[in-house]
């Protein structure tokens, strides 16, 4: 991909990978030229009320650190003073379709890899103290200006009994202010601090970094999910034990047998890693249509408006199969394409042609709220 785009100031997509990805951090002034943002706070903060909503309010007041999580109501969040307070609110992309938008422009890193859009508030003085984090992140501004200061430091001492991973010995390197439509990327493991220099927002575009461990541990709950192994243990050949308390050599050696006869291949790591990366968080449920449409009429305005997925919709694909929000779907040849451009681009154009498999498969996604027609939620 060798499209110079103004997100990255100017590098073509491939310099960027090559050079900063996960790397170094890149400042990027006007990388959005013109934009202030896709709230408003009063709009940031009725989202911090919704039970749906994942928000979290960081206070700095008397020398320490304080961390409340959502739902919070109005009139708490209306008794806030004017500093030393920030309101973050996860997941905007499951509530805005600007949101979703935002984050398509960011397509040059696999959708597998993306995490939320999130975005905070912050009166002047707030911020949430320096950190590090595990993971690549785009801070965009929105309205108002942040102050961005940042480290390489290796020491990662935190303040003890705080409730955030806040560093006790932050040593910023390189200082800006950024403002509306700058961005500033930041790789894994970076120390960083924003400080709010008057009312301002900044969305946050995170992207996913889990463990091996985390990877392991998930693998095997698949395999345990998918693995069969025929027969039971038997000895008919047992013989008297002087310690019954002792395993012996000849159960170890069977059920050794067995269980080494546990295989993977590409193919289930590819299935495993389709389902688990397009799992929703465990907060996020889908709303089924209240009326939903006879499967006639559906392929009829299928043809004609084409669909999209649910603002809070996973997909993601490996050879000739879909994943999405968890569950594995085999495609036929002919319907290849056309649904991987519903995975790429979140939406189907109308006038497309499908397989009556496709066509059924997609009205089944449908009826469970995977997808919706152009003007729903």
């Amino acid at each position: 991909m060798k499209i110079n785009l103004t997100l990255l100031g100017g590098l073509s997509v491939d310099k960027f990978l090559r050079e900063y990805w996960q790397k170094k951090p890149l400042l990027i002034r006007q990388a959005i030229p013109g934009f202030n943002g896709l709230l408003d706070p009063a709009q940031l903060a009725e989202l911090a009320c919704n039970p749906e909503a994942q928000s979290r309010l960081v206070q700095f007041k008397r020398n320490k650190w304080h961390l409340q999580h959502g739902p919070f109501d109005e009139q708490s969040l209306d008794s806030l003073g004017k500093s030393g307070w920030t309101l973050l609110v996860q997941g905007i992309n499951h509530f805005l379709p600007g949101a979703a938008d935002l984050l398509q422009q960011f397509s040059f890193i696999p959708h597998s890899r993306l995490d939320d859009l999130m975005v905070s508030y912050a009166p002047k003085n707030g911020g949430v103290g320096p950190h590090f984090d595990s993971y690549d992140v785009f801070l965009l501004q929105g309205m108002g200006h942040r102050r961005w200061q940042i480290s390489a430091q290796q020491d990662r001492t935190l303040i003890p009994d705080a409730p955030l991973r806040i560093l006790q010995n932050f040593s910023p390197e390189e200082d800006w202010i950024l403002e509306p439509g700058d961005m500033l990327y930041l790789p894994p493991h970076w120390a960083h601090n924003g400080i709010a220099q008057d009312n301002c927002m900044t969305y946050s575009i995170g992207f996913r970094t889990p463990s091996y461990h985390e990877l392991g541990e998930q693998f095997l709950v698949y395999l345990q999910d998918h693995l069969k192994l025929d027969g039971m243990y038997a000895d008919p050949d047992l013989k008297p034990q002087a310690h019954p308390s002792e395993i012996s050599a000849d159960m170890l050696q069977q059920v050794k047998a067995v269980i080494q006869k546990i295989r993977w291949n590409d193919t289930d790591i590819a299935r495993f890693l389709g389902t688990y990366m397009s799992e929703p968080k465990p907060h996020v449920y889908f709303d089924p249509p209240d009326n939903p449409m006879s499967h006639k009429r559906f392929i009829q305005s299928l043809d004609k408006s084409g669909i999209r997925l649910d603002l809070k919709s996973l997909m993601l694909c490996h050879d000739n199969c879909a994943f999405i929000n968890g569950e594995a779907h085999d495609l036929d040849t002919p319907d290849i394409a056309a649904i991987r451009l519903l995975a790429d681009t979140r939406q189907f154009p109308a006038h497309s042609q499908l397989s009556s498999t496709a066509t059924d498969m997609l009205y089944a996604w449908y009826q469970e709220g995977f997808l919706v027609f152009p003007g729903k939620k």
